[in-house]
């Protein structure tokens, strides 16, 4: 059984420690300038086609407020099979302590991004420990982890049954206990609805929170292990009020757009930094956690 590798290249079991290797995926790599690949913003459940100039500007801001809270911006290669949504880098793949997971997506567009994430996380020397296979899907917005030892993930339209057991078999032999967690049936399958679309994690004992669709199960859950909640203005769900990153030390990252919760977060204590997101992230109903894969946290 590999040891748990304590090497600072890489890191992958908190989600609110502070943010310090982060890979992204621009509107450029992903293809959004180049006509064949945004001809399908609509079956890809893009609200409208994309304006690739703001797309890029609006990734842009969101690369300088990552460096300028100290991280470092690593960009994957662009690759001729790459579709729009590959710009929500946080999707395919899920690095752990031991190395990365390799997600199958249950979208079938961004099956091929999985293996990309691999080769340019292995040409940083990060280690791959597995590999989601057929039956299985899985997409890592469905994952979050509570603490060190505990993964919840969501089984809804992206991620199956199938998945989360090859989960278990991949992290039980280090301690890790998979959760899993019923998603509602929200706006239907051809919908993006994540576990992180209801569950942000601000710090070790805060979650920001779209309550009423939670299950009672997850609720009680977070309860449980002692998290107190902050809940979105309801009137922003569709903007993606509760997509919010941590970036450690009590830092946010969030959306611009949505003043009102902005504001409740704010009010809370947290030093809130926002972006211009209506085109990189509302467009394609991916906040600021999707555009990012943390892969060193302190």
């Amino acid at each position: 059984m590999p040891e748990a590798v304590t090497s600072t290249r890489f890191s992958g079991h908190s989600m609110v420690g502070a943010l310090e290797r982060v890979m992204v995926c621009s509107p450029r790599t992903a293809g959004w300038n180049q006509p064949d690949r945004a001809a399908h913003w609509q079956q890809l459940g893009f609200h409208h086609a994309p304006d690739f100039a703001q797309a890029q500007a609006q990734h842009e801001a969101l690369c300088r407020e990552l460096k300028s809270a100290g991280a470092e911006i690593l960009e994957m290669p662009g690759a001729p099979d790459l579709s729009l949504d590959a710009v929500y880098t946080h999707d395919a793949s899920l690095p752990t302590d031991y190395g990365v997971i390799v997600m199958r997506p249950g979208k079938p567009n961004r099956v091929a991004e999985g293996p990309h994430h691999s080769s340019f996380c292995e040409s940083l020397d990060i280690p791959t420990l597995g590999a989601i296979t057929p039956p299985g899907a899985t997409e890592a917005g469905d994952i979050v982890w509570l603490d060190s030892k505990t993964l919840v993930i969501g089984h809804g339209y992206r991620t199956n049954p199938a998945g989360i057991q090859q989960m278990r078999g991949l992290l039980a032999p280090h301690g890790v206990e998979v959760i899993a967690a019923q998603l509602p049936y929200g706006p239907g399958p051809s919908a993006c609805l994540h576990l992180m679309s209801l569950i942000s994690l601000l710090d070790d004992h805060t979650a920001l929170v779209d309550l009423p669709w939670l299950a009672v199960e997850t609720v009680e859950l977070l309860k449980s292990r002692g998290f107190k909640f902050i809940e979105i203005v309801p009137s922003e769900r569709d903007t993606l009020a509760c997509n919010v990153l941590a970036l450690g030390n009590n830092r946010l990252l969030a959306i611009e757009e949505n003043s009102k919760t902005n504001a409740r977060l704010r009010q809370a204590g947290f030093d809130l930094r926002t972006f211009p997101a209506t085109e990189i992230c509302i467009n394609g109903s991916g906040g600021p956690t999707c555009l990012t894969r943390p892969l060193l946290r302190q």
